[in-house]
């Protein structure tokens, strides 16, 4: 009983005694100064000798490059040439000819007898052989002889079968002439004469045009004396639905209008 008591007495002892930090922290302390003192020497040593790894043989590179626009001209001896044709080695304008030296004259020399020396001819200046006339810019009045062609007013109108005597209806409308023409050309049917009649036989028409165009009141005024003609040209005027209105200009309501079919 009494060595249980002593036993238990020297646990309490050993446990109520602090254990010993001292060592412990000096040699942590140690082992961090060692590994701080470790990294900065290695990262001097790196610095010191990493210059010479440029200078090893190792595998190389390849660098690309690129030409931009931008890119500065370089300077020219010559002017740039904007010619299509340009060349590389222009050609330089050729020398001018030396002019000819003249030959010299000795004074010196002593004449020889007997030889006749041409008198040099003297040249005249030249005269202008035509002379430059003045011009004249007053009308002369009075001094053109005068003209014995006979001057005749003509009254321009169309020309063809169809003829209007009333007043200056040609002249003034030959646009409507023109149209009566151009109606009965396409209405008188040349087939209907008889191929006997002969060639240059006419038969002469006169018929009135109303105010809206439309045909009346066909006669024979002179006949060519074959009956199918006659008739054909007859016809013909008759076939026009209309010539088409009056020029609103003409005053009267009726135009009379002569007209010859030709075979």
């Amino acid at each position: 009983m009494m060595s249980t008591l002593l036993d238990g007495h020297e646990k309490l002892e050993r446990e109520l005694v602090p254990e010993p930090i001292a060592a412990p922290a000096m040699g942590s302390i140690a082992l961090h100064v060692g590994l701080a003192g470790f990294l900065v020497l290695y990262g001097l040593l790196g610095g010191l000798f990493h210059h010479s790894i440029w200078g090893d043989t190792g595998q190389g590179g390849a660098i690309q490059v690129n030409l931009v626009s931008s890119a500065l001209p370089l300077p020219s001896d010559q002017p740039p040439n904007q010619n299509v044709l340009a060349t590389e080695t222009p050609s330089r304008a050729p020398a001018e000819p030396t002019p000819k030296a003249k030959q010299a004259v000795d004074e010196t020399a002593l004449a020889i007898s007997g030889k006749q020396v041409k008198p040099k001819q003297q040249t005249a200046p030249k005269t202008q052989q035509h002379q430059p006339q003045t011009q004249n810019n007053r009308a002369q009045y009075g001094e053109q002889a005068s003209n014995s062609m006979p001057r005749v007013m003509q009254q321009s109108g169309s020309s063809g079968p169809a003829t209007i005597n009333v007043g200056d209806f040609g002249s003034r409308f030959g646009w409507y002439v023109d149209e009566i023409n151009r109606k009965m050309v396409t209405s008188w049917y040349k087939a209907e004469v008889d191929p006997r009649t002969p060639k240059g036989a006419r038969v002469y028409l006169t018929f009135t045009i109303r105010r809206d165009g439309s045909p009346a009141d066909v006669t024979i005024d002179r006949s060519s004396g074959s009956t199918t003609l006659d008739r054909s040209c007859q016809r013909g005027v008759q076939r026009v639905d209309t010539f088409g209105n009056l020029p609103p200009a003409y005053n009267s309501s009726t135009l009379k209008v002569s007209y010859y079919c030709e075979y």
